[in-house]
């Protein structure tokens, strides 16, 4: 999280304010961990809705305040930074008001009350032009605006469970809050579920916890209202509802949005396997997937082609990037496929496409490159305005067109461009869009790249390896400036002759273009036809056929076939 600077799960506190406890959940923005936001929106009754004083609405606040609203949860608006040099808080909330009006809030929501915060300096206050000196004001707004929590404490027991956890010694943890009655230890429970996908079956409640600010705290009982922690109950999934065995009653629980692209996971079969991993075999990658169903809602896993193979489906790039990095960091060792978007078929049989809600923030003279650039892949613009000396560009574009756009928007924005996107809906297929228009530079040897055979491929284009890197046939080693493939020999060494150079009449040798790739920008580079090889401690991308000969003759055939 720290990392990516952006909050990846969703995660509980407590604090006491004037005798009262407030339960706060602090859920993800991003689109792609949305599944995590709409289950924990069962758990409350009310929302802080952060906005940046200085940025205002982002597609992500979209997202998150839509699923509240359609759930009637009440909005407080937190305008934070304040204190931030540029800042412009009365038009932030002008601009949340025409957000929650596009939203189709009803009248009690557009009627929302308002606190300027600066979160980094500790205060809040009720007017942008007061001296603030700490959060009271914030917590007086919670307690007067959101309602408590209801429910009947002296009926029979019923808890719903919004979240699981997984520990090696207790097994599944169950969170949730108590809807009805109090839960107590070791107590005697059935555990039903909504949607009647499995039959109910009885439990004991064994430990028993409640937050109090950021640790769990053993209790023997918990009443209406309380967010609890339980363990005990070995099959408790999201959504199950835990019941007194003579009131068997299931809560409904929300319809988590299905996800939108999809990967292939499978075991790694190159040169290289087995080197670095702990795990590699086809059970540990099953059984690693299978652990993550139990925490992630918003994932799919289904068998691939083969038995060693599987298909992962998530929200986005960023959902699966972060499960690849996790279990890279386990010691878990596999190759990823190219990710593609999932098509829905429509009322007419029309095939749809899931379209993103696209927000640039770049410099004035970047505007014509980034709009000649999405516009190509099938980008259509939405709203335009300036924000102080840069522009603010809106667009709606097909998933796949931001399939390796990023690292080229970095460039055309010289790093000074912000891009956020969240999944919008579904339209008709736009037609074709070219993923990559540059090719690879492969590398027709195994063993050790050399610098003598660097120095001669940089010329071709820019470089992914360095010297001393083991290399192997059919690994990618560089990104060719024009399209095409072209193999390239990194592993030649100068041949030596009986004559010796004068001294310094040897050119020193430099790596001019060389750059190291990260997760998200390999999952972008990599083509239909290629695999990204992930160990614990590298990244390698490869040609799905790895020999020379064998590739050229494949890519022949294809081209005779389309040409016919």
């Amino acid at each position: 999280e720290r990392e990516r600077g952006i909050t990846i799960l969703s995660k509980n506190t407590a604090v006491m304010y004037n005798d009262i406890k407030i339960n706060i959940v602090d859920t993800p923005g991003h689109a792609d961990f949305g599944g995590e936001v709409e289950r924990i929106l069962m758990m409350v009754d009310g929302v802080l809705l952060l906005v940046d004083a200085f940025e205002g609405c982002m597609p992500q606040t979209r997202f998150v305040l839509k699923k509240a609203l359609g759930l009637g949860k009440k909005p407080v608006v937190v305008v934070n930074k304040v204190d931030r040099p540029g800042a412009r808080p009365l038009e932030v909330v002008d601009e949340v008001l025409d957000l929650f009006i596009e939203l189709g809030a009803d009248e009690d929501q557009l009627d929302f009350p308002v606190v300027y915060a600066s979160a980094r300096d500790g205060y809040a206050m009720n007017q942008p032009d007061e001296k603030g000196t700490d959060m009271k004001p914030l917590f007086d707004m919670i307690l007067k605006e959101v309602p408590a929590p209801t429910g009947e404490l002296n009926g029979p027991t019923q808890v719903l469970f919004s979240n699981v956890d997984y520990d090696d010694y207790v097994g599944r943890i169950g969170i949730g809050r108590v809807e009805r009655g109090s839960i107590k230890m070791g107590q005697d429970v059935v555990i039903c579920e909504y949607h009647g996908s499995h039959e109910p079956y009885r439990g004991k409640v064994v430990n028993l916890y409640q937050i109090e600010g950021l640790n769990r705290v053993a209790c023997d009982e918990a009443k209406v209202g309380d967010i609890v922690t339980l363990s005990g109950i070995e099959n408790i999934t999201i959504g199950d509802t835990l019941c007194d065995p003579n009131a068997v009653e299931p809560l409904p629980f929300v319809k988590i949005s299905e996800p939108t692209v999809e990967m292939t996971f499978s075991v790694n079969n190159s040169p290289f396997a087995g080197r670095e991993g702990k795990f590699v075999t086809s059970r540990h990658l099953r059984d690693r997937l299978q652990r993550e169903l139990l925490k992630d809602v918003s994932l799919r896993v289904s068998d691939g082609e083969s038995s060693e193979s599987f298909l992962v489906a998530g929200r986005g790039e960023m959902h699966l990037s972060i499960l690849i990095e996790t279990m890279r960091r386990e010691g878990y060792e596999f190759q990823v496929s190219m990710p593609h978007v999932l098509f829905h078929t429509g009322e007419n049989g029309e095939k749809l496409e899931p379209m993103e809600r696209v927000l640039i923030d770049v410099p004035e003279d970047c505007v014509g490159s980034v709009m000649e650039k999405l516009g190509a892949r099938k980008g259509e613009l939405v709203h335009m305005a300036p924000s102080g000396s840069r522009m603010r560009i809106e667009f709606i574009i097909p998933s796949r067109g931001l399939f390796g756009y990023r690292s080229e928007f970095m460039t055309d924005t010289r790093g000074e461009g912000v891009m956020s996107a969240v999944f919008d809906h579904y339209e008709p297929y736009k037609g074709d869009i070219p993923h990559r228009n540059v090719g690879a530079l492969v590398s027709t040897e195994t063993g050790d790249a050399v610098m003598y055979g660097l120095f001669y491929a940089q010329d071709r284009g820019t470089l992914f390896c360095g010297p001393n890197t083991a290399v192997y046939t059919g690994m990618i080693v560089g990104q060719n400036a024009r399209q095409g493939d072209i193999d390239v020999n990194v592993c030649r060494q100068k041949h030596l002759t009986s004559i010796r150079n004068a001294a310094g009449a040897e050119t020193a040798m430099k790596l001019t273009s060389m750059r190291t790739l990260t997760l998200e920008e390999c999952l972008e580079f990599i083509d239909d036809d290629e695999l990204l090889e992930i160990t614990p401690k590298s990244l390698r991308m490869r040609k799905r056929v790895l020999e020379t000969e064998l590739r050229k003759k494949l890519a022949a055939k294809k081209r005779a076939e389309a040409n016919n």
